[in-house]
């Protein structure tokens, strides 16, 4: 797994304990739908910090928070 799949099952992880939808998840973070599709859909390879933290804000959870659980913390080193 790549950092980018870590932050889509991420993302997916948290709209599902939540119940959100893409639609909602994007109004209340104020990123826009299409944005968000991209990164779900695997059609943008190289997420923003300053995204990922509107989306943080969105889910009143900081950045921290995010990136704090085995999917990142199991990510192969990619320089070597």
């Amino acid at each position: 797994m790549d950092i980018h799949e870590a932050a889509k099952q991420r993302i997916i992880e948290l709209c599902n304990e939540r119940s959100l939808t893409i639609s909602r998840l994007a109004t209340i973070s104020g990123v826009p739908h299409t944005t968000i599709k991209s990164i779900l859909y695997n059609q943008s390879k190289n997420t923003g910090i300053s995204t990922i933290k509107k989306i943080c804000d969105g889910l009143e959870i900081t950045v921290a928070e995010f990136f704090n659980t085995e999917l990142f913390n199991n990510l192969e080193q990619e320089i070597k």
